[in-house]
């Protein structure tokens, strides 16, 4: 059994390290090692975290997911919430948050069977109900925020995200070099549709 770390935060902005010392604390306690990191910076809205699913293809059955709280791993749809369970299950990967205590006894091998079987139906109800809460979190922020942003835009007072204009100066350069959006957006850690955006603007430009 592995303990394989993983760490999200939703922007660039934002240090995915910062659970670090927590996690490498939970497991010291049980005399356990983190064997692998895996630390990303992508929205827990999507299905679409390179770090994760990297880490489920080098899982091998019976090995723990640690995270620091659940909504690290989830701010699911239900939908994609149960696809990412169902791969999880068919990798028998086992996942352990800090902030669900009753996960906690997966980090370690039981001799009981019915006691692990037990645990491990409550723990995965406990999941499912954390799992929800953090979906509706965002979704209440983005709902709060839509709000904020229509009432500022009737008052004038809206002027949207401003241009992060070094930046995409940069992409602009990287483009005209023929470099290709995937590694762009690699290093740059823009989305695809920024890509997009700026490569028309330099098409009309042009």
């Amino acid at each position: 059994m592995f303990l394989r770390a993983y760490m999200r935060a939703s922007t660039t902005e934002q240090d995915a390290n910062r659970a670090r010392e927590e996690l490498e604390a939970f497991a010291a306690e049980r005399g356990l090692t983190i064997a692998a990191w895996y630390i990303e910076n992508e929205s827990g809205s999507t299905l679409k975290r390179p770090a994760l699913f990297r880490l489920l293809a080098d899982a091998q059955p019976g090995d723990v997911l640690l995270v620091e709280q659940v909504d690290r791993l989830s701010r699911l749809t239900a939908a994609d919430w149960n696809k990412l369970k169902a791969e999880l299950a068919t990798r028998q990967v086992r996942v352990v948050a800090l902030d669900l205590p009753t996960s906690w006894m997966m980090a370690t091998a039981s001799t009981d069977a019915f006691t692990a079987r037990m645990f491990a139906a409550i723990n995965d109800m406990m999941l499912d109900m954390l799992a929800a809460v953090a979906r509706k979190d965002y979704d209440d922020r983005r709902r709060r925020q839509a709000e904020g942003q229509l009432k500022a835009k009737v008052e004038g007072r809206y002027k949207g995200r401003p241009e992060d204009a070094s930046r995409n100066a940069g992409i602009a350069q990287m483009l005209a070099a023929g470099i290709s959006w995937s590694s762009i957006q690699a290093a740059t850690g823009c989305s695809r549709a920024t890509v997009a955006k700026i490569s028309k603007r330099a098409s009309e430009a042009a």
